[in-house]
This record gives C-alpha cells, structure tokens and sequence, in this order.
C-alpha cells in the first residue's frame, strides 16, 4: 500500500471508503492495461480520473465495480467484496458508452432500471430523478427520439434512480453542450452536499478542476500522481502591479510570503492556510501606506499545465506524489 493508505478492510462496511482498490494488476493478450494502481474514494467525496487515452482509466473503473476481474489485487466496494450483490446495489454508473431501447419513453427506461436495481422508487421520485437532468418535460416521450446529449442526460439519471451511495461517471459530459455541463456539474456538487461519493472520469479538465476534492492521474496503468488540487498545483501567488512602494509597503509584502520583484510587478507567495482574507487585507494595507495598486492577478498554475507538467516528466510516473487517502 501507498504511504497513508489504510486497509479498507479493517473498517465496517458503514464506515470504509465508498471504493478502495490495491496494487490492481490486468492484461489483456499482450497488453499490461494496468500495473499497479492503488487508490480510494471516500463517502461524501468527490474524486476525478484523469489521464491521456489508453491511460488504463476504464479498466480500473471496471475493475472497481466487478465488471472485469484484475489479474492481482484487492478491490472493495462499499466495504464488502466487489463480488457482493448487496455492494453492486448501492452504486450508480453511468458508462461511457451506452444504448437505451429506442421505444421506450425515458420514464419507461428509468422505471426498468428502477426495477432491476431491486430498490423500491416510487414514480414520484423517478420522475423527480429526470426533471433533476433537465428531462423533466420529456418523461413520456420516447428514446428514439432523443439528442445525443437528451441520452446523456438520461443516462446520468438511471444512475440515480436508486439513490446510490457510490456514484460512477465516465465521460459523462462527452455529449452536453456547456448549458448541459453546467447542469452536471451542479448534480455532482448536489450528489456531495448530500454526502454521495463521485468518481468522475472526463477529459474536461475544467469541469473535473470545478467539482472534485482530489484527482487521481493515471499514465500507462500506472497512477502517475494523485492528491487533492492544492496538493497537485502547489503554492497559490499574488500577482500585484504596484508604484510608490515605501520601505513600510516592502516590509508588509514580505510580511506576507517571499517576495519577487520584476519592475512594477510584485509577485508574493500566498501561505497555504490563507481563507481568503488575506488578500483584501494586504491591498487595503499597501493603500493605506501611500501605495498605488494598479492590478490584482491571483497566479496559479492550472490542472491542465500540471497534467501535462506529469505525464511529460521523462515519461516516467511520479510516485512521490502519490496521496491515496486524506
């Protein structure tokens, strides 16, 4: 196991991680589609996959919910045994590839799947589950009939029909324009208020950057990096454009974090506790010393520069990075 990792098997089924993987192994033929993969996703806890094609995403995915059996290691669902019916129960997926019968209404489709879960969903609450998708209008109109991105919809809300503690999306954006992408994203957000765990495979780096607590990076089957955003992008810094700078000015920046000066620009580390006071504070205090603040730039490198950053650092993984449970 990764530093900081625990054994999910040492906690009840109530309390164990929503999903809890180790040292997964799987080839196909002659191809090692994964290596080594560890990682966990705790209850209330939103957590993106991410990585190039071929990274190995959906077969860990699969691998996790019991649909393809790992060559070696350890997989636990919702603290029981993946093979476990009563663990597959509590989960919703919504893959990427997908087909509903095209004469069914999309009230039908979420009803059948209702019933295949074995959970007792009163038509109320189905309903309830396609206006959440922005569906709610086109409940007995039939599948056929609908958009790429009307399927999509509907996909995310077979997912959720039989209120799943564990929440499995891959690609689940593919199809959406950006209205449709706002709507999942605050469905995601919605799924964590209420304490729901999302695994979230997309290349929308944006979106995943927006709703997760952590990000697991893969590269050739192997997590190349993983923790939460601030873990992965580092030190935040405060960019500033600033004239009249007095010695009083220079010992408040420095008060705040290192200081590197270019010019005009000044450009101060921010500390990792700051709750977001800080910086109001800062720029009233160099106003009040006489100092001129032109412009106010938070600087920050983003996922997708440390994304790529990661998977171009001499093709190998970084495994110092690795953060599997908070």
């Amino acid at each position: 196991m990764a530093p900081g990792e625990h054994h999910a098997a040492d906690a009840s089924p109530a309390t164990s991680p929503a999903a809890w993987c180790s040292h997964l192994r799987k080839r196909f033929r002659r191809h090692q589609a994964v290596h080594d993969v560890s990682l966990q996703v705790g209850r209330g806890e939103v957590v993106g996959l991410l990585g190039p094609n071929g990274a190995g995403k959906t077969t860990v995915i699969k691998m996790l919910l019991g649909l393809v059996r790992p060559d070696e290691g350890e997989v636990l669902l919702l603290g029981r045994p993946v093979d476990d019916p009563a663990a597959r129960a509590g989960v919703g997926y919504l893959p990427e590839l997908f087909r509903y019968q095209p004469w069914l209404t999309a009230a039908e489709v979420v009803a059948l799947h209702a019933r295949l879960s074995g959970a007792s969903v009163p038509a109320a609450e189905q309903r309830e589950r396609l206006a959440l998708v922005g569906l709610g209008q086109r409940g007995d109109d039939r599948v056929g009939g609908f958009s790429k991105g009307m399927q999509q919809r509907l996909g995310l809300a077979v997912a959720l029909v039989a209120r799943p503690a564990f929440v499995v999306l891959d690609e689940p954006t593919s199809a959406l324009d950006p209205v449709g992408r706002a709507d999942v994203r605050d469905v995601v957000l919605g799924l964590r208020e209420q304490g729901t765990a999302v695994l979230l495979n997309s290349h929308l780096i944006g979106e995943v950057e927006r709703v997760c607590d952590r990000v697991v990076i893969l590269d050739g089957g192997r997590v190349a990096a993983a923790g939460t955003l601030a873990e992965l992008l580092g030190q935040r810094r405060l960019r500033l454009e600033l004239t009249g700078v007095n010695a009083a000015a220079e010992q408040r920046l420095a008060a705040t974090g290192p200081v590197e000066r270019e010019g005009a620009t000044w450009t101060v580390v921010l500390p990792v506790d700051d709750d977001g006071a800080l910086v109001p504070a800062l720029v009233r205090d160099l106003a009040a010393l006489g100092v001129a603040v032109h412009a106010v730039e938070p600087v920050r490198v983003s996922l997708e520069e440390r994304l790529l950053g990661i998977l171009r650092h001499d093709g190998q993984p970084e495994t110092h990075h690795q953060v599997v449970s908070r």
